[in-house]
Parts: structure tokens; C-alpha cells; sequence
């Protein structure tokens, strides 16, 4: 019969001293040959197990190292030393996997820094930085489900392969069964995609933003949340090439609607992460606080980290046009004074990210919502404004990350849509069933897109965005 496991963070939770209890989980260290410390992933917090090896013999002790897994059944019974509330006395002890200590990666002795857990990163959930990560990375992704659920949205499960490009740039992974040594090859000495296993040339998606709209033009309102792909060439700390994203789509909704529902989503995920990652995040806020003193002052962030979280959950977020940001930008002290690496000249230039955080971070110190911009640097899908020049698109700012969200009012209207898509070489005869959501009873919808790793990294407080994903999709990486 199999054993009831005690998981950790239930114990210490409810500390139920004088039961008899079994804990399983992988020892972070082991202290006077006789205090074993466990975690077993459940928490930030480890347990001690008290065991005297004179009665379990020698062996055993020399098999419990940094990373071995072992079982403890014992009485769990109020802790004698400092550092922890309760302890198990060990009256069954058992190794179930053992680490080799010379080898096993991970010591305590020598602190690994992320750029060497980034190259083991099959094993670097065990470690407290990556294993608090994960769990808020977790409670992150339940409480987006938990929000659209709760506000009556249907989940869409967007296809990942597919033969349209969202977004238009062409930054897009191909999909082939062809044998890239001699593929078929049409009259003209073309790549002969018929004799493909889809019959047509078939992409990774880089959204599930425009099958996500059909089905809100028939059940009101849909959300997406899935893997996406770009295909992009930039190494930085804030781009990968495999994400995660959530694209709600609202028949009948318009811009100010669109803002409403992207700020009501964000506040009540970072409320939710604050509500139950307490001590993760207190973990994380220590860890962000040390980093920082490395840094000279001026770079450091404004505020701790929960502080920060806390700022953005209570605060309403600034909602301003395009023009009058570049107003803001073009007066600033860092644009007069040549500072920006980007100089603002004025109505047109795509903001960058040196830009949208002085708005956040220096002039308005809270989230900002940016809208109307140039239709020039915008999608294809977005609703024009009257005055020829602008689109009804929306971003979402946040302090020490920049944009967060960007979305639109979708154009609804056909002619306006066929023309833009022309001006913008997108195939319309491609395109027939998107725009045929246009023919067939077309209505004013709005939608966005949240990138879930840029929210989790704003949340944890972590500064690459390769260290919020189990296993990040890099160029020349990919690895696991």
C-alpha cells in the first residue's frame, strides 16, 4: 500500500505537532550529520528532519548529499532550534534517489549565477530563485483563467499551425514535412508546396488574434492562451522566439471598453499573485533588492517589488493619445538635452522602449495607456479614425518593462478593411474568411494581447525574460 505523503506547505501551514507524517522531496543540505533539510517544491520554505543515523547506519548518511531525494516518516513535533517552527523526528528514513555530490551541478557552496542556470536548465527548478518563479508563473496563469471565467468568457484554443500571418512582418517559422536536401520543385524551380503535408505552405503562429475574433463574432466573448512564435532575430532580455500569449476578443466592445478590460485583467492577476505568493515574492523582492545594490543609483527601481505590485493594483492608469505623448516627449529634459538613444522629432516616430518608460517612470509614475496612433506603424486589423492619420489602438505601460499589452478596436467596417489591407500588400484573396466576418453581419469588436511571460516578469521582479520560461526558445538555442 502506497504511503500518504505530507506535502511541506501543508505542515507548516497547519503545523499538526504530535502526528505521525511521511515527507518526500530532495535535501538542500545536511547540517551536524543529523539535520536533514528538505523542500519538495511546494513551498519556499524547507523542513528539517531530525535523524540520528547511528540507527540507520553509516551508509545512509553518506548517501545523503545536496540533491538526493529521500522519505521521512517521523512524529512532526515543535522545533527546539531557531529558524523553523516544526521539525520531523525521523523514525523510518529512506533514500529513493541518490546525487552524486562531485558531479550534481547545483552546490550551495558556489552560488550559480542565472547565465549558468540558464545552461542547466533541466535542473534549475530545485534552486528557491527558480522554484518561486515557477510558482508565481503558476498562480499567474490560473488567475487569468479564474478572470475571464469569472466574467463570462469562453476559452479558444487558436491554431498553432497556420497559413496567415497576423501581424503582417513575415517573421514566421516554417512547418514542412518536404526533405529540406531535395524538395519537389514546381516548372519555375519553386519550392512545390502541393506535394506538402498540408497541400500549402503552413507556419508557426505568431497569434491567434484573427481566428480569435471569428469566434467572437458569433459567442460574444473569447479568450486565447497559447504558445506563439517569432521567428526574429534579437537578442535581448526581453524578446524569445517561443511565447506565451492571452488575446481576449469582445464583439461589440470599442477602444474604451478594450482599456477597461485590460486594466480590470492585469490588476486582478498581480492581486491574485500578491494574495497568494506572499512569501515567493517576499523571496523575490530580497533577491531583486540584492542584485540592485550592484547598480549605481540611478538605475536601480523606484520602489521594492511588492510595493511596486501593490502601486499598480491601487493606482487608476493614465490614459493619453499618442500626440499628446510625443508633446510630452519632444519637451522632456532627456529629449532637449539629446539623451534618449532614440531622439523624439515628432508625430510618426515608433516609440521605443527608453520613451515609454519616462512616461511611466518619470512623468506620470504610474501605468500609462497610450492611444489613436499612426496607422504608418500599426497593424492592418486596426479601426481607422476619421482624421485619416490614426488607428484606434491602445498600449499598456508599465514601469521597468514598457509596453505590456497592445490591442485595438478591430475594423469592422469591409471597405475600410479591404482598403488598408491592399495599401499593406496583405493577400485579401487569402484572407476570404477573415473578411468574411465583415460580409456577414460585421459589428464593432475590439481585443488585445498580453504577453504572459512579460507579465510574469514584471511580477517576479526578474530582469531576462529567458528566466520566466521553463525552457527558453532563443536564436541559436534550444537546448531540452
Amino acid at each position: 500500500m502506497k504511503t500518504q505523503r505530507s506535502e511541506i506547505a501543508g505542515l507548516l501551514k497547519h503545523q499538526p505537532v504530535g502526528s505521525q507524517v511521511t515527507v518526500m522531496g530532495w535535501v538542500r543540505s545536511l547540517r551536524n550529520d543529523q539535520f536533514v533539510i528538505i523542500n519538495d517544491g511546494t513551498c519556499m520554505p524547507n523542513l528539517q528532519a531530525v535523524v540520528d543515523f547511528s540507527k540507520f547506519g553509516a551508509d545512509l548518511l553518506k548517501r545523503t548529499t545536496t540533491g538526493a531525494a529521500v522519505s521521512v516518516t517521523g512524529q512532526l513535533v515543535a522545533s527546539q532550534g531557531k529558524g523553523q517552527a516544526v521539525e520531523v523526528i525521523a523514525e523510518k528514513y529512506e533514500v529513493l534517489g541518490d546525487c552524486d555530490h562531485d558531479s550534481y551541478p547545483l552546490q550551495l557552496k558556489n552560488r550559480p549565477s542565472l547565465d549558468y542556470l540558464r545552461e542547466h536548465a533541466h535542473l534549475r527548478f530545485r534552486t528557491n530563485t527558480f522554484g518561486a518563479v515557477f510558482r508565481v508563473r503558476h498562480a499567474l496563469g490560473y488567475a487569468v483563467h479564474d478572470f475571464f471565467h469569472k466574467n463570462g468568457f469562453y476559452y479558444f484554443h487558436a491554431p498553432i499551425i497556420t497559413a496567415s500571418d497576423a501581424e503582417g512582418a513575415g517573421e514566421m517559422f516554417a512547418v514542412t514535412t518536404l526533405s529540406l536536401d531535395n524538395p519537389p520543385r514546381t516548372k519555375e524551380g519553386k519550392v512545390d508546396y502541393k506535394e506538402d503535408f498540408f497541400g500549402r505552405e503552413a507556419k508557426l503562429t505568431v497569434s491567434g488574434q484573427l481566428e480569435a475574433e471569428l469566434a467572437a463574432m458569433a459567442l460574444g466573448k473569447v479568450y486565447t492562451f497559447g504558445p506563439t512564435f517569432r521567428a526574429e532575430n534579437s537578442n535581448t532580455t526581453r524578446h524569445l522566439a517561443e511565447f506565451w500569449m492571452i488575446e481576449p476578443e469582445v464583439a461589440f466592445n470599442d477602444l474604451n471598453d478594450n482599456m477597461d478590460l485590460a486594466e480590470a485583467l492585469l490588476k486582478y492577476v498581480i492581486q491574485y499573485a500578491l494574495d497568494h505568493c506572499a512569501e515567493d515574492l517576499e523571496f523575490l523582492q530580497n533577491r531583486l533588492n540584492d542584485e540592485e545594490k550592484q547598480k549605481p543609483q540611478n538605475e536601480r527601481s523606484p520602489m521594492p517589488l511588492v510595493e511596486k505590485l501593490k502601486f499598480c493594483v491601487d493606482n487608476e492608469f493614465v490614459r493619453l493619445t499618442y500626440t499628446e505623448a510625443i508633446s510630452i516627449l519632444m519637451n522632456s529634459k532627456p529629449n532637449k538635452e539629446k539623451k534618449f538613444q532614440y531622439p523624439v522629432q515628432g508625430f510618426g516616430t515608433d516609440l521605443q522602449s527608453e520613451h515609454e518608460r519616462y512616461l511611466v517612470e518619470k512623468h506620470f509614475k504610474k501605468p500609462v495607456i497610450l492611444t489613436d496612433y499612426p496607422k504608418e506603424i500599426k497593424a492592418f486589423y486596426m479601426r481607422q479614425n476619421d482624421d485619416g492619420k490614426t488607428v484606434r489602438a491602445m498600449d499598456i505601460l508599465f514601469p521597468g518593462i514598457g509596453e505590456m499589452v497592445g490591442g485595438s478596436q478591430r475594423e469592422e467596417r469591409l471597405d475600410k478593411l479591404e482598403q488598408r489591407m491592399k495599401e499593406m500588400h496583405i493577400p485579401i484573396e487569402e484572407m476570404y474568411w477573415y473578411l468574411d466576418t465583415r460580409r456577414f453581419g460585421t459589428a464593432p469588436h475590439a481585443g488585445f494581447g498580453l504577453g504572459f511571460e512579460r507579465l510574469v516578469l514584471f511580477v517576479t521582479g526578474m530582469t531576462n525574460i529567458r528566466d520566466v520560461i521553463p525552457f527558453p526558445r532563443t536564436p541559436k538555442n534550444c537546448e531540452f
